[in-house]
């Protein structure tokens, strides 16, 4: 049998257990960090040449000039119409979907005029400039180019800069389609922290973004906690988490494959299975213990279980939603009966999928709203990328005569309590006389 936690919400301990469960710190290793603070501030000081220098290293990618990192529009195109029929197809309707989803994200400007005249509002503009991280190497994500392009578009972000690390020279056709489809403006072959560096700081070559967005390994984790402040980034991401609260009336594998899901992402990632069923959950194990066996990536996913994985029996529905908003997932599966009565006791997931046929992976692809999710209980105070992360928002003030007199009378009180006297005399100037 597959090795997995078997956990009793009412067991003595339980709470220090899964504390420990669920712990995880993404940027903690120190011999990281150094290795990250040189490759920033090499490419902060030396630019192009230290991203030849880098990319020769660690992508055994030897490169003349700085020119020579960007790929060229036309071979976005090309990769587009080398790629199989059904790929293609696949790219666009996602890309669709996810489009239209986050559409209706799109915030407006907004004001009003009190009765002495006095206007406030809000002015929404898009970011300029936005750096786009796809992960590369051993595996190939266009799902990230999708989840993160659609949406800063849709935001009216001008220019989009997307880099991608090409180990060996090798470029994934879809990652490049995926950007075609997605209208990112440029294309650097660079990965790790270099490349988060180069976005932050900009060089001969690549250009200085506003934020940057992207998922990536323990290195571009930590480079962008790094260079956070000169510029933006969307989160610091853990593992791949998935939460499945099931009455035990689902079919067992449609469960057990939903948990492997997410294990098979890496060996950090984690799945949990709650449920008040105890019968149940010896089924969903049974179909676990079985249906590894016939995965390609059975080997992550079986250290993923083992080490962060669990099956949490709980005595009712009631005892499962606290259990969900402790975890604070960033998937979570409601495979019940009638998911939408669950809603208003759920206060903390990143997404949540109802119902026993929308598997989690649904939403990973083509589904819509976006698959860059809040991990590690984050959900607690984050939410999923948006069109909001590419938004900024700038408040509106404009004073008539009157309300300049009437709000001045009040901020000077307030300001000689503060003690700042430019202050109270600033708004004091605007004081009617009587």
């Amino acid at each position: 049998m597959l090795n997995i936690r078997r956990l009793s919400a009412n067991a003595t301990g339980f709470r220090k257990e899964l504390d420990q469960l669920l712990a995880w710190e993404t940027v903690s290793n120190d011999a990281v960090n150094d290795i990250v603070k040189e490759v920033v501030l090499a490419v902060k000081s030396k630019g192009d040449a230290a991203l030849l220098e880098y990319t020769a290293r660690f992508d055994r990618l030897q490169l003349k000039s700085g020119s020579d990192l960007e790929i060229p529009t036309s071979e976005l195109h090309a990769a587009l119409e080398r790629i199989p029929q059904d790929q293609r197809e696949g790219l666009e309707i996602s890309a669709e979907r996810v489009r239209d989803y986050h559409q209706k994200q799109i915030q407006n400007s907004w004001s009003y005029t009190e009765s002495d005249g006095t206007l406030l509002g809000q002015q929404v503009t898009p970011l300029d400039k936005v750096g786009l991280y796809v992960p590369g190497g051993k595996a190939a994500y266009p799902s990230s180019v999708i989840m993160n392009a659609i949406p800063a578009k849709v935001a009216g972000v001008k220019e989009l800069i997307m880099v991608v690390p090409t180990p060996d020279g090798v470029v994934n056709d879809m990652v490049l389609a995926a950007a075609a489809i997605c209208g990112v403006d440029r294309v650097f072959t660079l990965g790790g922290a270099q490349a988060v560096a180069a976005l932050a700081y900009g060089t001969e070559t690549v250009p200085q973004v506003d934020k940057i967005v992207g998922p990536g390994n323990i290195f571009v984790a930590t480079a962008k906690r790094m260079v956070f402040g000169t510029v933006g980034i969307d989160m610091i991401a853990g593992p791949s988490e998935i939460l499945v609260y099931c009455d035990g009336k689902t079919n067992p594998d449609w469960i057990a494959m939903d948990l492997f899901s997410q294990a098979e992402h890496d060996e950090d990632a984690q799945s949990i299975l709650v449920t008040q069923d105890a019968a149940f959950a010896d089924q969903v194990h049974e179909s676990m213990s079985r249906l590894v066996k016939t995965l390609p990536r059975e080997e992550i996913i079986t250290k993923a279980i083992t080490d962060r994985g669990a099956i949490i029996v709980v005595d009712d529905e009631e005892q499962a939603m606290e259990m969900i908003n402790i975890i604070a997932p960033e998937h979570l599966e409601l495979s019940v009966e009638d998911p939408q009565a669950l809603l208003p006791k759920i206060r903390h997931a990143g997404a949540i999928f109802m119902g026993r046929y929308t598997a989690e992976a649904l939403g990973d692809y083509c589904a819509g709203p976006n698959h860059v999710l809040p991990t590690s209980r984050t959900a607690r105070f984050s939410s999923p990328l948006g069109v909001y992360d590419f938004q900024k928002r700038s408040s509106l003030i404009m004073c008539s005569a009157d309300g300049a007199s009437e709000l001045g009378k009040i901020a000077a009180v307030l300001a000689d309590g503060e003690g700042l006297q430019a202050h109270a005399a600033s708004a004091r100037y605007r004081i009617k006389k009587d």
